[in-house]
């Protein structure tokens, strides 16, 4: 463990000492076609571990990676993030040799308590403050339903606390917006997340997020693999992950819709095979992977309904045996599918819960007051945010 994290040290001190590129991941790239691109043996690629070239499926256009090339243009070193968690790393050891990796992401992260006065609009006034259009598309997506923007004037104010993770200087991954204000003609309407049940709510406890349901999509007969971030491997001595859940089953078993939504992506991709995305509209997305074939009728752009028939299980792409490789995202971010597909429903707070949920509403409430009415108000970190997600919907 201590030589790995020695490692990392040391690769990074050569980056910062290096003249190293920022790009985004083209679309329509592959890791193969990145490894052919800088003439790289795709042999790299077929001597990997099963889970380790479905990693590499997970790298999605877009996608901001570092690459460092040596004068001649080869390859000298490259880091792609492909989960909050986790990276791929290639590289040339001391015998001119490419080697591959994962690492773990050494982000930092901050939480800050803004107050922010209207000028212009809600949407440009936050971006002028943090550089950050994704925040202004999460505060209205937490007051989509009480709340009309439109009736906001000069003067008003909004207020958020929320965390942001960050990564060789940028934003990483989405900001966790944990506390919103909105002021319209001198009320003030509030919203507070709930971390139990990531929902959010007001300051009287009556909940304002809507609760989306979604279901295991196949009748399986054990999950051969768990959903991992990244974990250390003792005896591999290396770190690992696994971004998605497993569900062994024979050949031909029936793929259902675990929640409705519109089929975004139906094609090959990388190791995961036959493969099917959907988009479910409210931040999430479901990937079904490794099929041996699509249902009937199921093409990029069909609208499909919980329970519908989308695919068939099988062992396409580069896989151990037959099986459904689940996945889930939101907003981007590989989640545990079984956290979410088994989360029993919970509507509103009870007992202590919901005395403890107000206690600490109130504490923020002066503590937005407070910021409002400073003379030297908190000033925003501003980062050098230069992607946007148009599909943020964290309710």
């Amino acid at each position: 463990m201590k030589k790995i994290i020695l490692t990392i040290i040391i690769f990074f001190n050569f980056l910062y000492s290096a003249q190293v590129e920022e790009l985004n991941w083209p679309r329509g790239e592959s890791f193969l076609t990145f490894l052919d691109k800088y003439s790289i043996s795709q042999k790299l690629y077929f001597d990997l571990e099963k889970e380790d070239q479905e990693l590499c499926s997970e790298i999605t256009a877009d996608n901001r990676y570092y690459l460092y090339t040596d004068d001649d243009g080869k390859l000298n070193q490259v880091l792609i993030p492909i989960s909050d968690d986790i990276q791929i790393h290639v590289y040339k050891d001391n015998k001119n040799e490419y080697k591959f990796e994962t690492l773990p992401i050494n982000y930092t992260e901050y939480t800050e308590l803004i107050a922010i006065e209207i000028t212009e609009s809600v949407s440009q006034d936050i971006a002028n403050a943090t550089g950050d259009v994704t925040l202004a598309a999460m505060l209205k997506s937490v007051f989509s339903q009480g709340v009309n923007f439109r009736k906001m004037k000069k003067g008003d104010f909004i207020a958020l606390e929320y965390s942001q993770k960050v990564y060789l200087g940028r934003p990483f991954g989405m900001p966790d917006l944990k506390a919103a204000m909105v002021e319209i003609a001198g009320t003030p309407f509030f919203r507070f997340k709930n971390s139990k049940d990531d929902k959010y709510y007001d300051e009287k406890g009556t909940g304002f997020s809507k609760s989306y349901f979604f279901q295991i999509p196949i009748n399986y007969t054990r999950i051969s693999s768990q959903f991992t971030n990244k974990r250390w491997h003792p005896v591999l001595k290396r770190f690992r992950a696994h971004l998605g859940t497993d569900f062994a089953a024979p050949v031909g078993r029936t793929i259902y819709a675990a929640a409705d939504g519109r089929i975004e992506f139906s094609g090959e991709k990388g190791g995961y095979g036959k493969t099917t995305i959907i988009n479910h509209n409210n931040g999430y997305k479901t990937l079904y992977a490794h099929q041996s074939n699509w249902a009937k009728g199921i093409s990029q752009g069909k609208t499909v309904k919980k329970g519908e028939l989308i695919g068939y299980v099988g062992t396409s792409g580069l896989s151990s045996g037959p099986h459904l490789h689940l996945g889930l995202y939101k907003n981007g971010t590989a989640v545990d599918p079984l956290s979410v597909i088994t989360k029993p429903n919970v509507d509103g707070l009870d007992g202590k819960e919901r005395a403890s949920f107000l206690a600490n509403t109130k504490i923020i409430q002066k503590k937005f007051e407070d910021q409002i009415n400073s003379k030297n108000r908190t000033i925003p970190t501003k980062l050098d945010r230069t992607t946007d997600r148009s599909d943020v919907n964290i309710l």
